[in-house]
């Protein structure tokens, strides 16, 4: 849900030239998105058909400029893999917190009823968006 809110997020921000890519610490990797997640991401006009699950690798690891997780223990796998410098939680960037910070966390919806992965896309996307506001910032001045 994250890459397709953070993907529709950009556009309507106008930050096309920003990228994403979805990975888990726990993937396996080619699975389709969860019922939950589509029917979420479904009733805010996104679509998650297309969607196949990814683990996180050192390739992506390596290719990212900024790898945002959704909690604490994802953090530790980033760095893990050689990520220091690049990672952050989702929430704490959000919020102007520095990578040292282990909160705010987003709730894992996995297994979860509808509610569950409608509060999750819900925070995520407020999240995204301020991250996204943050990002615009730091181009406006260059960083």
């Amino acid at each position: 849900m994250a890459e397709a809110i953070a993907r529709a997020a950009a556009q309507e921000a106008g930050l096309e030239e920003v990228s994403f890519r979805s990975s888990g610490t726990s993937a396996v990797p080619g699975l389709p998105a969860s019922q939950g997640a589509l029917g979420a991401a479904q009733r805010h006009g996104l679509a998650l058909n297309a969607h196949l699950s990814s683990p996180l690798s050192q390739e992506l690891i390596d290719w990212a400029d900024l790898i945002l997780t959704m909690g604490p223990s994802h953090l530790v796998r980033v760095m893990e893999l050689g990520g220091e410098g690049k990672g952050v939680l989702l929430g704490a960037y959000a919020q102007g917190k520095d990578a040292t910070a282990m909160e705010p966390a987003v709730p894992d919806p996995y297994g979860g009823d509808d509610e569950m992965y409608e509060a999750t896309f819900v925070t995520v996307e407020a999240y995204v968006k301020a991250v996204l506001k943050r990002l615009a910032a730091r181009r406006e001045v260059g960083e």
